[in-house]
């Protein structure tokens, strides 16, 4: 099953830094953004973290957390989250079940070579656990202050 625009997200379990589960139960009464990366201490994975990093305050005044999932495992999730001081935790998702929930699989090419990885993209869901909003293919510039315009809209509505 595929998360759809305007219909609540179904029943999932995911497993995040900190020792913490995520599911359903635990996001209730919050809005939650979900950005998906392709890799841990990368150019762009660094910067993006840092702009939701930045951000948090103005995140949390709109009642909103932030999740970022990539394949890696929770360990390199952990260091990658110390080292940039992200106060978010950080979802590992190395059988793509997450990802494939929000259809974040994609076929991609580099230097000729054809594999799936992940295609950047954010989610915002309400406090209901109703999709809202996608920005799918992603760039890193520009976007987290989007996010959070976005975030700041349907918490006042």
């Amino acid at each position: 099953m595929r998360v759809q625009l305007d219909q609540a997200l179904p029943a999932f379990t995911a497993q995040a830094t900190s020792g913490v589960t995520l599911d359903n139960a635990a996001l209730a009464g919050k809005q939650v953004v979900v950005y998906f990366y392709p890799k841990d201490n990368t150019p762009g994975c660094t910067t993006e973290g840092q702009g939701f990093r930045d951000q948090i305050d103005a995140f949390a005044a709109a009642n909103t957390v932030i999740f970022g999932v990539s394949k890696d495992s929770l360990r390199t999730h952990e260091n990658f989250k110390a080292k940039h001081s992200f106060p978010f935790e950080l979802i590992s998702d190395p059988d793509e079940t997450f990802c494939r929930l929000f259809d974040v699989i994609q076929l991609k090419k580099l230097y000729g070579r054809e594999y799936e990885g992940i295609e950047r993209s954010t989610f915002l869901i309400d406090a209901q656990g109703v999709l809202r909003r996608e920005w799918r293919k992603v760039k890193v510039k520009g976007h987290v202050d989007e996010v959070l315009a976005a975030a700041q809209a349907l918490a006042k509505h």
